[in-house]
């Protein structure tokens, strides 16, 4: 909620959606984001418990609801327990691979599209996609100075070198951590054949 009220209030950055993953979606703030007049776009748990049937029946467990074939193309409209009653959602069952089913919340009623919203969550992952590699390839989260602007400057070299990996990786057709992984395999061979510190002394 913070990172949001930063963007709105203090950067003032024009954004339309808000792409998140489980841990944020939460009723207080998927209700924050509509006070906003943005949509959300956010997986829900397999046990998060909705209601289809407009309280004719119990709340069960999302993956426990029956898809008809018209609501697998154009989604489903829910109640989220906790909302207030006349706050629905839309929800999409979206396939991610063949062991693996999300479950897409969205406030936008009028999205009536399953490609679409699969879509738009592949960009969240781009964005997890590069917050993991920076973190596990770049040594980002390594920086012990204290002071603001040494930190931006260690973030932004640390950003430069995943722009230089990925550009290499994108040429030769490697993945970034073949690219990264590679240099310290040939690093690690060229020392075994001719040591820079060997371990005798003839």
């Amino acid at each position: 909620m913070e990172m949001l009220q930063n963007l709105v209030y203090n950067k003032v950055l024009p954004f339309q959606a808000v792409l998140m993953d489980t841990w944020y979606a939460t009723n207080k703030l998927m209700l924050y984001i509509d006070g906003l007049g943005k949509y959300y776009y956010c997986p829900l748990k397999r046990n998060r418990l909705v209601d289809d049937t407009s309280g004719q029946e119990d709340y069960q467990k999302i993956e426990l609801l029956s898809w008809d074939k018209e609501e697998l193309k154009s989604g489903k409209i829910v109640k989220i327990k906790k909302f207030a009653q006349a706050k629905k959602v839309k929800l999409f069952r979206v396939t991610v691979s063949t062991d693996r089913t999300d479950f897409i919340a969205i406030n936008d009623l009028s999205q009536d599209s399953t490609d679409v919203a699969q879509k738009v969550c592949k960009v969240r992952w781009k964005v997890e996609q590069f917050h993991r590699e920076l973190k596990q390839l770049t040594g980002i989260e390594s920086c012990k100075c204290r002071k603001g602007r040494i930190q931006r400057n260690h973030i932004a070299c640390a950003i430069l070198v995943w722009l230089r990996l990925k550009d290499l990786a994108y040429k030769t057709g490697q993945t970034i951590y073949q690219i990264k992984y590679g240099l310290l395999s040939n690093y690690l061979v060229q020392q075994l054949k001719r040591p820079n510190v060997p371990m005798f002394i003839a």
